[in-house]
C-alpha cells in the first residue's frame, strides 16, 4: 500500500467520491461558523476545503503523513495550518478544537482506536468527533468491483473488505473503545457518474492505495484480466456504482 502518489493522482481515483461526502461529514459533526477543526489523513484536501469553506482557513487545521499531500494541500489552501503527521500521534495540544473529523482514514490508521483517541484528545470536552470509512464489507464502495474482480482470479490477494471500521456497527464500537459518548452513525451516499468504463478504470493504473498497489504488482496479463473481469461487472458505461460510507460522530466525553 501507498500513498506517495501526487495529490491530482489521488483526486483521480478517490477524490471524485470523497468530494461529496465532505460535506455530509461536516454536518453530521455539526460543524459551524465559530469553530475550529481538524481534518485527520487530510489527504488531498476535500474534506479540508469544505471545512475552510464553513469556518475560515484560519480556523483549520490537517494532518497527514505524507509529505506529498502536506505539501498539496497547503497550496490548495492559504492559511489552513497543516501539519505532517500520524493520527495515532497528532501534533496538537489537548483540547485545541471543536472538532475532529477524519474522512476514509480510520482504516488505514495503525491502530485505529489509538488514532480516535487522540482524535479526542485534541477535542475539547463536548466538542464532536467525526469519521467515516466506505462500506467495503457489503460491497458498496467505488473499489469493491475491482477486489471482487482481484480475489475471483487470485484467492490469496490482500483486499480490503475486511478493514476496520467498514462493516455495519464496526465504526461505533470502535468510537465506543475510544471513549466517545452518544455515538451515533450514519448511511452516506456518494453517486459518481462514470461515462465509460475506462473513466472508473484508468485511475487503478495510478498506483494509489492498496488498489493501486495490487495492480502494479501484477504482470501485463493479470492486469488485463482483472481489468477484463471488471468490465464484465460493471459494463461499458455509462453507469454509477452503489456508493455508500459507514459515518459516525461521538461527543468528546469530559475529563
Amino acid at each position: 500500500m501507498t500513498f506517495d502518489v501526487s495529490a491530482d493522482a489521488y483526486d483521480r481515483f478517490m477524490g471524485r467520491y470523497a468530494a461529496p461526502l465532505a460535506p455530509q461529514l461536516a454536518d453530521l459533526a455539526g460543524v459551524s461558523a465559530g469553530q475550529r477543526a481538524l481534518d485527520v489523513g487530510c489527504g488531498s484536501g476535500m474534506l479540508t476545503g469544505e471545512l475552510a469553506g464553513r469556518l475560515g482557513a484560519g480556523s483549520v487545521a490537517a494532518v497527514d503523513p505524507s509529505e506529498r499531500f502536506v505539501d498539496a494541500v497547503r497550496g490548495r489552501f492559504p492559511g489552513v495550518d497543516v501539519r505532517r503527521g500520524t493520527a495515532e500521534e497528532l501534533p496538537f495540544g489537548d483540547g485545541e478544537f471543536d472538532a475532529a473529523l477524519s474522512q476514509l482514514v480510520v482504516h488505514f490508521m495503525r491502530d485505529p482506536v489509538a488514532g480516535l483517541r487522540e482524535m479526542v484528545r485534541v477535542t475539547r470536552p463536548g466538542g464532536a468527533v467525526a469519521a467515516s470509512v466506505w462500506d467495503l464489507a457489503g460491497g458498496r464502495a467505488p473499489i469493491s468491483p475491482f477486489w471482487r474482480s482481484a480475489v475471483a482470479l487470485d484467492p490469496g490477494a490482500r483486499h480490503e473488505m475486511a478493514v476496520a471500521g467498514g462493516s455495519a456497527g464496526h465504526l461505533e464500537g470502535l468510537f465506543a473503545e475510544a471513549g466517545l459518548e452518544d455515538v451515533r452513525g450514519a448511511e452516506q451516499p456518494s453517486v459518481v457518474e462514470h461515462p465509460t468504463f475506462e473513466d472508473w478504470w484508468e485511475p487503478f493504473t495510478l498506483g494509489v492505495g492498496p488498489a493501486g498497489g495490487y495492480l502494479a504488482g501484477l504482470d501485463e496479463e493479470r492486469q488485463a484480466a482483472v481489468r477484463e473481469r471488471s468490465r464484465a461487472e460493471v459494463g461499458d458505461g455509462p453507469f454509477s456504482l452503489p456508493a455508500f460510507v459507514w459515518a459516525v460522530c461521538g461527543v468528546s466525553p469530559a475529563r
